[in-house]
């Protein structure tokens, strides 16, 4: 007996990393506008200068700055670096980087099926 399997649930692809054990964490300063637009989902990226060393894998503490009052607001995100466009190309300047952000965090090495993870 044949039968063809068809599964239902949306694959989701997600980025992996091969040493879990080098991730940091890091608490980032954001300004209401890019925090509301993060948080919105539609923006999946960060400008930063590139003073951390940000790797792929890295947890990122969103935490929502107001500058005119230059207080937390006590709103945060958290999001996974999935992604570093590194200064010096694409008209990123040198120090600087391109953050891509996952909501979801990194899955380790070897899961080839998130379904199970």
């Amino acid at each position: 007996m044949t039968t063809n399997s068809v599964y239902t649930d949306q694959f989701v692809p997600q980025f992996q990393i091969s040493n879990s054990a080098q991730r940091q964490t890091h608490e980032l300063k954001t300004w209401p506008s890019c925090f509301a637009a993060a948080s919105a989902g539609n923006k999946p990226f960060d400008v930063r200068e590139n003073d951390r060393s940000f790797q792929v894998g890295d947890m990122l503490i969103l935490r929502e700055f107001n500058p005119e009052t230059e207080q937390y607001t006590g709103q945060t995100l958290t999001r996974w670096v999935s992604y570093v466009l590194e200064g010096g190309a694409f008209g990123v300047q040198p120090n600087w980087c391109v953050l891509g952000f996952s909501d979801l965090p990194p899955i380790p090495a070897g899961i080839t099926d998130i379904r199970l993870w």
